[in-house]
């Protein structure tokens, strides 16, 4: 199932003209995202400020606290605002996410960081993070809180090829079933911009 889906985002990736499709991965855990940049379609909102995306993340019970049942595939919509902060390679966003499992469901929002290392004699490098929450108004079905962070480290080797080695963590509370962690695990992927 998970290599079929994803090798349907790959086929959606190269179909349409998105500015990034990414693929992370670990042992277990398979992650596939894509994310639209508003500002190539829409003349009124600058290029690279503006984001609206889709990602799936099949998780392993192996990376989770809830090791007694398999866990379902998790689905996210997002949008994200970001802007560069002076021009030192700081730039700074804030979105929203809606997220979706099977028992599951929340709209998160969030900041993320981007900090573009000044070494650029080598190759573009960067460390970026994000942090998500949701409280109960933003939980629904059987939702109380959700909480996500992630830190990841780009090099960018290739002109638009880039490589992550990341953390990610997603935390989540039940009505039924109480507090757990739906997946914490480092991870290795690619991204090309398109």
């Amino acid at each position: 199932m998970l290599k079929v889906v994803s090798t349907i985002a790959f086929l959606a990736v190269s179909a349409f003209a998105i500015h990034t499709g990414e693929l992370n991965i670990n042992d277990t855990d398979l992650e596939v995202g894509v994310k639209l940049d508003v500002g190539q379609f829409n003349d009124a909102t600058e290029p690279n400020t503006m984001f609206i995306g889709a990602k799936y993340l099949g998780a392993d019970k192996g990376h989770s606290d809830n090791t007694n049942t398999e866990l379902d595939p998790m689905f996210e919509g997002n949008f994200l605002v970001m802007r560069e902060i002076g021009d030192k390679g700081l730039s700074l966003g804030m979105g929203a996410k809606y997220k979706y499992t099977k028992d599951f469901s929340a709209l998160p929002l969030g900041l993320e960081l981007g900090y573009k290392i000044p070494a650029t004699d080598l190759v573009p490098m960067s460390i970026n993070g994000a942090l998500y929450y949701a409280p109960k108004v933003l939980c629904f079905e059987n939702g109380k809180d959700f909480t996500s962070y992630r830190i990841y480290y780009d090099v960018e080797p290739i002109e638009n090829a880039i490589i992550t080695l990341g953390y990610r963590s997603l935390n989540l509370t039940q009505n039924t079933g109480g507090s757990f962690n739906y997946n914490s695990s480092w991870y290795f992927g690619f991204k090309v911009n398109f």
